[in-house]
């Protein structure tokens, strides 16, 4: 798809350096190598090096310049990681002893490299949970200085001639926050927006999401919704925003014209905010199992640096897709 090689393409330009948590799953090293040749990223794979080595023979590669292994039980970077975990966690109690424990753990050394510096970005959940996954990254890497919140999107690649003339849109939030409130619709909204810009290289037009389309009915979270509109044009009026609307009112200009009349987003929506997760995760399936999106993420967005977070159910495409966008975003 003219979306996903664009993305590959741009991040081979300034290649980024990305390590990947989980090194001895074999789609982890097929999207690696997959990555490397396209010149996307350099690559760090972590885990048992005889592991990790097994695996690259069996694909037919070796360690190189642009892919290396790094094994906590092994590594000279190891007791760095420990101490820097003692000193970061030890006001929650944290023994150094626990320290040590921790800095063994994949998904903790792949983190620490990328707050210490000798990464750009990580990459983990294809075997490890979202909960495990994003709790590494808050924990270790942590919430950027200037950002209300962490949050997440997927990047959902449309079909190549799709009807909507859409090759690609943002969903947001539909893999972390569960029931955020106006405030953090509202944050959401604007992180979704420049992550927008940063990876589609479009002028974000956004959406707030619900079964309401312009007070057509009365409830609680429609009201939540559209607070969360008023907050944005209130407070980032150049942003290009509307809510709260009926998908089929923020995607078709047709269904726009009768719903959402003087709107200038609805039927035009590149970026879709729903209510709560419940609806973004259902969302975002629907979309990928019938409508045969390519859906990318959760990809987090609010992090001090670049984490992401793979399904469980990935395949070695989706490693690879996942290592360009954590490499664009290193490099913004």
């Amino acid at each position: 798809m003219n979306v996903l090689r664009d993305l590959s393409k741009r991040a081979a330009v300034r290649p980024a350096h990305i390590v990947l948590s989980e090194g001895t799953d074999p789609r982890i090293v097929a999207g690696a190598l997959a990555a490397v040749q396209a010149g996307t990223a350099r690559i760090t794979l972590v885990g048992a090096y005889d592991d990790v080595t097994a695996q690259l023979v069996a694909a037919g590669a070796t360690e190189s310049p642009t892919l290396r292994i790094q094994d906590p039980a092994t590594s000279a970077l190891t007791a760095e990681f420990a101490d820097a975990y003692f000193a970061l966690r030890q006001h929650k109690g944290v023994s150094h002893e626990v320290a040590e424990t921790q800095a063994h753990d994949p998904l903790v050394f792949a983190a620490m490299m990328v707050r210490l510096g000798h990464a750009d970005g990580t990459v983990g959940g294809a075997v490890a949970t979202t909960g495990d996954t994003v709790r590494a990254a808050l924990q270790v890497i942590g919430k950027a200085k200037e950002a209300p919140l962490v949050s997440s999107f997927f990047l959902m690649v449309l079909p190549e001639n799709h009807p909507s003339g859409r090759d690609a849109m943002i969903f947001g939030d539909c893999g972390l926050v569960i029931e955020p409130t106006s405030e953090e619709l509202a944050a959401i909204a604007v992180a979704s927006a420049a992550s927008c810009q940063q990876l589609l290289g479009v002028e974000p037009k956004v959406a707030l999401l619900s079964f309401s389309t312009m007070g057509s009915a009365r409830h609680g979270s429609v009201t939540r919704v559209s607070e969360a509109a008023a907050l944005l044009r209130a407070n980032h009026p150049d942003l290009k925003a509307d809510g709260e609307l009926q998908f089929d009112a923020a995607f078709a200009p047709e269904v726009a014209a009768t719903k959402a009349k003087g709107s200038a987003i609805a039927g035009h929506a590149n970026v879709m905010i729903f209510p709560n997760l419940d609806a973004g995760n259902i969302g975002y399936k629907i979309a990928q199992r019938i409508g045969g999106a390519v859906a990318i993420g959760p990809v987090l967005q609010g992090l001090a640096k670049p984490a992401n977070d793979l399904s469980r159910g990935c395949v070695a495409e989706d490693v690879t897709n996942m290592i360009a966008v954590t490499a664009l975003q290193a490099t913004a």
